[in-house]
Parts: structure tokens; C-alpha cells; sequence
């Protein structure tokens, strides 16, 4: 991982707090990561924790005056994109070329390779309509990192565990490390 820059899509799902312990392992291994988080995102955890862990801005809001053109250059920033947790909400708008706040249009104008860690409720994940959007990104050539069976955060114990952080993390370093310019 050292070296390699890399950017964490957070959506609005509770195992956003997993992604914190991702982002940790990535800088820890030397990576540099950039984080952009919806507005649903930071309801569930704080932009301050992810500055913390990268030591860099977090991106939110497409209008913010931080860059002129946010998308095109977080875009540019990462030889990777990793989208974690991609809530249902997520998944439809990427099948579907949707691109409403920052995250979205960042995935839009991102070149290299997009990789998605998928967590809701069981019966969400269930639905053929969820089913048929995780069909048409994998079409498109993203990398879906099927989501784990266990307790969920509603209660249910079923699929729609976003994947463990160490998980994502080795899938993460095995696609960098086989394509160097990621």
C-alpha cells in the first residue's frame, strides 16, 4: 500500500464506523487516502474522524468552495475507489449513471478501478431491483465485494454485513499490486 493514493466513498449506512478502522489499516500501511462522504454519511459518523485518520480535508458537498472542480479532482487524486459501506441507495444511482452530490459525480468522472463493499438489511439486499443494479455495476466493470451473513445493526441476522474491514483492506492491496498504475 505505501505510496499508493487511494479514495473511500462512505454512504449513509451504519457500518460507515467499519470504514473508519479500513481507512486506519490503509494509512497505517502507507497508503494516502482521501475520503468523500454523502450528507447521510455524516449522520452516522463525523468528517472529523476521517480527517483525523488521513491527516487531509474530507470532501461533502459538491458546492463547497474547497476545489473548483471537486469531482474531476478528487477523480484524479486516486489510482483506486473504494466504496464503503454502498448502501442500496448507492448501488442504483452508480448502475444508473446518477450523479446527484459529490460522490457520485466523483465515481462519474473516475477512470481507474471502483471496488464496493454492499451493507443493508437482508431483505433489502434480497430485493431484485438491488439484485439487478449489483448486476449492471459488475457489467460495468466494478469490483463488488459481496457483503458477509451476521447480525445487522436492525436486528436481523442474515446477508448484508459489509464486509470486515481486513477483508476489504487484502482485496484492496491484491488490486494494486496487480496493476501498477491501479
Amino acid at each position: 500500500m505505501k505510496g499508493h493514493q487511494i479514495l473511500i466513498g462512505v454512504t449513509g449506512g451504519i457500518a460507515a464506523y467499519k470504514t473508519a478502522a479500513l481507512v486506519s489499516k490503509l494509512v497505517q500501511a502507507g497508503a494516502g487516502v482521501t475520503v468523500v462522504m454523502t450528507q447521510a454519511a455524516t449522520q452516522l459518523i463525523g468528517p472529523k474522524t476521517f480527517e483525523a485518520l488521513t491527516g487531509r480535508p474530507v470532501a461533502v458537498d459538491l458546492w463547497a468552495p474547497i476545489m473548483s472542480h471537486a469531482h474531476i479532482e478528487l477523480a484524479d487524486r486516486g489510482e483506486v475507489f473504494c466504496i464503503a459501506p454502498a448502501t442500496a441507495n448507492f448501488l442504483a444511482k452508480a448502475a444508473w449513471g446518477i450523479g446527484d452530490d459529490l460522490l457520485t459525480t466523483t465515481v462519474l468522472a473516475f477512470s481507474g478501478p471502483i471496488v464496493v463493499a454492499p451493507a443493508m438489511n437482508s431483505r433489502m439486499w434480497q430485493k431484485p431491483a438491488v439484485q439487478r443494479n449489483l448486476r449492471q455495476l459488475r457489467e460495468d466493470g466494478f469490483i463488488i465485494i459481496e457483503p458477509g451473513e451476521g447480525y445487522l445493526s436492525c436486528g436481523m441476522v442474515g446477508p448484508g454485513r459489509m464486509a470486515e474491514p481486513e477483508e476489504i483492506f487484502a482485496r484492496l492491496g491484491e488490486l494494486l499490486k496487480g496493476n501498477k498504475t491501479a
